[in-house]
């Protein structure tokens, strides 16, 4: 039986490419193989097991990759014999090889890396995972019905709404109830009803720039005018807002992302003030202003004033994981038929699984939430300072530090020759992964303020305090090893 010629080398070779998911590169790898006569007909395949061993990969892209050459007709699958070459050479017609897909940070297949400064990840070892199991359980024997398998209340868990608008209270001095909570499973989802409950009041909204890339892009799809508006040192600039002819304005007040920049008091009464007197509605982005080490946090721009004309964006992503799926809105009075007509017209349910939104309730009523939140501040204060001590030290005056004092990342400035693209590149070969800052930028991407300026978002919270100063170390080394001759 003749068995395929493997050649290690060329295929380790062809899956270099970090930029295509590595499924896609083995796929195109075999494709091209089999297209051009080097596999020939009827030629068995390695196993899925095997060729995983010689990849040193797991079985799931090796089993994606011949998925999809069975789909397109180039390998046939033989009942407990295995896989084998369809495609005879010289096909009557050249099948197109994809070399590569468009470049994005959503694009990288997923690697590991020793020194790993993800913007927002958390050290979930932390995380009060023995409370959650039982509260999971007990929730489960006390609601042992088949109700609990079927769909929930499309707003959320009446339960969970209860403990949420207690939570944005205390936490983050939003004013709400919980009639005004609305649980889903991601930003997307709440973005998504957010984007047509607006329709009707205008179809024009500013968002900040830089900012987080799914806002303005979940408004530009439903046929919204977006509006880049510069963030300053006091958050976004309100003079160009007031003259941008914007209905809908997306900030993050409490902590700018990905500047860090907290808008004072008398700037998110300006903006209070703006929507009152055009109609139209503010979308404030809160997810991670719960985590500040410099004083107290800072309230939220909703609760400053009644009723006000603000949506309110906040989760538990960071606070307790992202693994549990569950976010939540708080729409203004004014909104909420609006939300309940539309509800009625989509036959919406909640994205939300109702098995975690029941034991978060209780764990919330419990108080684990609470004593997580207070353990993890203290943990990441001790983070965020020890990551600013070791820039200082190893970059000295060639870094500047900006965005300090919240959340789970903060911005550093170098000037270098290198692209920003470069030195991210230069920093994943040594095992660093960082971000580059320039897919946050609406306008400019690729030309900063000066020349020669770059930017990079460094988060803290994944990386143990004893991991810190060597990464920051080696990233020295490797940035600026030859400016220093």
């Amino acid at each position: 039986m003749k068995q395929v010629p493997l050649n290690q080398t060329e295929i380790t070779s062809a899956l270099d490419d970090s930029s295509i998911p590595l499924y896609v590169g083995l796929y195109q790898y075999i494709k091209q193989e089999i297209s051009g006569g080097q596999w020939p007909h009827s030629a068995r395949l390695p196993s899925v097991r095997k060729l995983a061993e010689l990849l040193n990969v797991s079985t799931t892209p090796i089993e994606m990759a011949y998925q999809q050459l069975l789909a397109e007709g180039f390998i046939a699958s033989k009942p407990r014999s295995g896989y084998y070459v369809q495609m005879a050479a010289d096909p009557p017609f050249s099948p197109p090889i994809q070399t590569s897909l468009p470049k994005g940070p959503m694009l990288k297949r997923h690697r590991y890396f020793p020194y790993d400064f993800h913007m927002s990840k958390n050290e979930y070892q932390y995380f009060p995972l023995t409370e959650w199991r039982k509260t999971y359980n007990r929730c489960l024997q006390e609601n042992a019905t088949t109700d609990m398998l079927f769909y929930g209340d499309p707003q959320g868990e009446e339960g969970l709404r209860y403990q949420i608008a207690n939570y944005a209270r205390s936490f983050r001095g939003v004013s709400c109830t919980p009639e005004q909570v609305i649980i889903g499973s991601d930003p997307f989802p709440l973005l998504d009803l957010v984007s047509r409950l607006l329709l009707p009041y205008g179809q024009t909204i500013a968002v900040e720039d830089p900012c987080y890339p799914q806002h303005p892009e979940v408004f530009r799809q439903k046929g919204y005018d977006v509006i880049p508006i510069p963030v300053l040192q006091d958050g976004i600039h309100q003079q160009e807002l007031q003259s941008s002819g914007a209905s809908f304005v997306s900030v993050s007040p409490s902590h700018q992302f990905p500047t860090g920049v907290i808008m004072p008091i008398s700037r998110r009464l300006s903006l209070l003030q703006w929507a009152d007197e055009t109609g139209g509605f503010i979308i404030e982005e809160d997810s991670d202003g719960e985590f500040r080490y410099e004083g107290r946090p800072i309230p939220s721009l909703q609760g400053l004033l009644p009723d006000s004309r603000v949506i309110y964006l906040g989760g538990f992503s960071q606070v307790l994981s992202p693994a549990l799926g569950i976010q939540y809105m708080i729409l203004p009075n004014i909104l909420l038929p609006d939300y309940h007509q539309l509800k009625f017209q989509l036959f919406l349910d909640c994205t939300a699984s109702k098995l975690n939104q029941i034991t978060l309730e209780r764990f919330m009523r419990e108080g684990h939430v609470e004593r997580h939140l207070r353990k993890m501040r203290m943990k990441l204060r001790r983070k965020h300072d020890r990551l600013i001590n070791a820039i200082r030290y190893h970059f000295g005056d060639r870094a500047h530090i900006s965005g300090t004092g919240s959340g789970f990342h903060l911005m550093l400035g170098l000037r270098h020759p290198l692209s920003e693209e470069e030195l991210q590149t230069i920093a994943e070969d040594r095992g660093i992964r960082v971000n580059s800052a320039s897919y946050t930028r609406m306008t400019n991407p690729d030309n900063p303020k000066e020349p020669e300026h770059r930017e990079f978002i460094l988060g803290f919270g994944g990386l143990r305090e004893d991991e810190i100063e060597a990464g920051i170390k080696l990233l020295a080394d490797c940035w600026l090893g030859d400016l220093r001759i």
